[in-house]
């Protein structure tokens, strides 16, 4: 490994890094709760420290995308994986209809951090879901076309969907406060 110094500018604006370690061994269940742990904190902490209007700034446009309404997606997201097409839950869709499809970008009404409780719920109901499953070859129901999807499957779709709106996180909190990294 170089001792060449990383240039200020690559490095991050955040007091501490708060995210849970990644391990380097494990089964593979603890490795991809892991990670998709890790990607939730990584989202978590691209939010942090910005006021409410800060948030639902649309900052790189011409895309409609804000951290607020990223939040809103997650929140989304886990409800329809977890719950829905693999628990079976019978709860409504947030921020969603067949009418109004991007309800989550487009509408931020209400306050971001009630967003972020109802996100955090999510998540925790997720992990629930994702702890009293016997093994991750378990299915649930795609509601759209009938077929089985294991929850193993959900796991990695849940990882690579963090992955890419870490991604948008991050320019978006360039844009907004000029803070980079993690």
């Amino acid at each position: 490994m170089s001792d060449t110094p990383v240039p200020q500018h690559y490095a991050p604006r955040w007091a501490a890094d708060a995210r849970p370690a990644l391990p380097s061994v494990g089964t593979e269940r603890e490795t991809l709760g892991a990670f998709l742990d890790w990607h939730r904190a990584t989202f978590e902490q691209k939010c942090s420290g910005l006021s409410a209007e800060q948030l639902s700034t649309r900052a790189v446009p011409p895309s409609g995308m804000s951290l607020h309404g990223l939040v809103r997606h997650l929140a989304g997201a886990e409800r329809w994986w977890f719950r829905m097409q693999f628990a079976g839950e019978d709860v409504p869709m947030l921020h969603y209809s067949d009418d109004d499809p991007n309800q989550d970008f487009d509408r931020l009404d209400g306050d971001p951090e009630a967003a972020f409780a109802v996100w955090r719920a999510e998540c925790e109901r997720s992990r629930r879901i994702v702890a009293a499953a016997a093994t991750l070859d378990e299915t649930g129901i795609r509601a759209r076309t009938g077929e089985p999807v294991s929850l193993r499957t959900i796991m990695v779709h849940m990882i690579a969907e963090y992955a890419r709106h870490n991604g948008h996180a991050d320019l978006l909190r360039e844009r907004l406060d000029g803070a980079v990294g993690m």
